[in-house]
């Protein structure tokens, strides 16, 4: 919890319990939704409201400790994997999301065609299928 207490003092975030235990879930449990988020943090927090789920999400996110992402059709999901611009490959069918380093090339992996005058500093890529056990019941 030391490494959790010392990013949030890093990001000027006061250390708070609900704030370890979201941190602590999300990096055992990547890719979850906020209500997986509040299960596992009641686990060890019995007493903690909805409402400070999200508020520690949302400022957790601000200070980008945390990555929200939303595939296509899918409910917001967290990871505690920043700093880098990884993209992510979604199964079609049960919705497991895993981590895909970048693609090629240095950050943003990926040179737009054309960047009408924005300068880019991340793309975001999802890759779609069947993960291995849902490929398995097609076959």
């Amino acid at each position: 919890m030391s490494e959790f207490a010392a990013q949030l003092r890093a990001a000027s975030l006061r250390v708070t319990r609900p704030r370890l235990a979201v941190l602590a879930a999300l990096r055992d449990h990547p890719h979850v939704d906020t209500e997986a988020v509040i299960a596992l943090v009641r686990a060890e927090l019995p007493s903690v409201s909805h409402q400070a789920i999200y508020d520690v999400l949302r400022a957790l996110t601000d200070a980008r400790l945390l990555r929200r992402i939303q595939p296509a059709g899918a409910l917001a999901r967290y990871e505690s994997r920043v700093g880098d611009n990884h993209h992510h490959v979604v199964c079609r069918s049960c919705g497991a999301i895993a981590d895909v380093d970048c693609a090629v090339g240095h950050a943003p992996c990926l040179t737009a065609s054309a960047d009408h005058g924005f300068v880019v500093d991340e793309a975001e890529v999802v890759f779609w299928g069947l993960c291995p056990d849902c490929g398995r019941t097609v076959q």
